[in-house]
């Protein structure tokens, strides 16, 4: 296995677990990945720039390599040149980039003529990636803004679009014991690109009215009564939305509120707003999409639901069995 990690070491390091070694910090993952890669190939990883982690991968470590795994963390790390600087034809059996959060996923459309459809753009930068020995290579993305973006990218490149939604699933069953459990909908476009992954609930659809210059939430479809409601998004800015809609669900008789992202964006530290909220949420779930979530989720309500095991299965699944 060839393995090339970028930022976000939260992530990149408990993904090593399931090989029987458990990564700590950044310093014991440089010396797994240097002790690993010797004893398989009898090479060494160079620490170039006396950097932690490795920097530069030469042909003969790629070459018959059966993975070589990019995992990202903030939007300025993800960049097909730092992809290609350490891939680029040297023959690798087969190569996944990982990109928990893809940055411009809410820019899949243009409103205003002139704006340009930055998703279309990064996905067609990322179609750039090389082919391995054995074809396309991979980009592995966690709940995408909208599943169109799949057709984005171009034949050179396979997406792989992973859902966190198995996380929040494990948590609700636990949930369920205390109070009965519905799942609610901040507006049709996540209903429409989550419902189908909780038949066993009960959904709730909100939807935002014009009143004057003033847009307020209401209930669309569904009763809240006596339930704990978790409204469900792919992701959360400031977080307005998900506060006015939790004030539309207990107006109609929600006992609890708790919402889930998958990623926690929060520019601007706006996630603060919650910890003092007129709303109370019993939980905010979010995952480690990003790297400063795991700062966040020190902070009541706030709860870190790691990828580290997502990406994991999907990799074992996937790839790491595959001759």
């Amino acid at each position: 296995m060839g393995l090339s990690v970028t930022k976000n070491p939260n992530l990149s390091g408990p993904v090593c677990i399931p090989c029987s070694h458990k990564i700590r910090n950044a310093a014991e993952l440089y010396r797994f990945v240097e002790e690993a890669i010797s004893a398989m190939e009898d090479v060494s990883c160079e620490n170039r720039n006396k950097r932690l982690l490795p920097t530069t991968i030469t042909a003969e470590r790629i070459k018959g390599k059966k993975q070589v795994i990019e995992i990202g963390g903030d939007e300025q790390e993800i960049s097909p040149g730092k992809v290609n600087s350490r891939k680029t034809l040297l023959l690798a059996r087969s190569f996944t980039a990982i990109v928990p959060f893809f940055p411009t996923g809410t820019m899949e459309r243009e409103e205003i003529e002139g704006r340009v459809a930055t998703a279309k753009t990064l996905a067609m930068l990322l179609s750039t990636i090389p082919l391995t020995a054995r074809g396309p290579s991979q980009v592995m993305v966690f709940d995408i803004h909208a599943l169109q973006e799949r057709f984005y990218f171009t034949d050179n490149i396979i997406p792989r679009l992973e859902t966190a939604i198995p996380l929040l699933l494990r948590e609700v069953a636990l949930l369920r014991l205390e109070n009965a459990v519905s799942i609610a909908f901040p507006d049709e476009g996540a209903f429409k690109r989550f419902h189908s992954m909780f038949t066993a609930f009960p959904a709730i659809t909100c939807t935002k009215i014009r009143d004057g210059d003033m847009r307020i939430v209401k209930v669309k479809d569904g009763d809240p009564t006596g339930h704990h409601v978790i409204i469900v998004d792919d992701l959360v800015m400031t977080g307005g939305t998900l506060v006015q809609c939790a004030k539309a669900l207990l107006s109609s008789g929600a006992v609890k509120i708790s919402a889930y992202v998958t990623h926690a964006v929060f520019p601007r530290e706006s996630w603060k707003g919650f910890t003092d909220c007129e709303v109370k949420f019993e939980k905010f779930y979010i995952t480690d999409s990003l790297p400063h979530a795991s700062h966040i989720a020190e902070h009541s309500p706030f709860k870190l639901l790691s990828l580290c095991d997502s990406i994991s299965e999907a990799l074992l699944g996937f790839d790491l069995l595959q001759s």
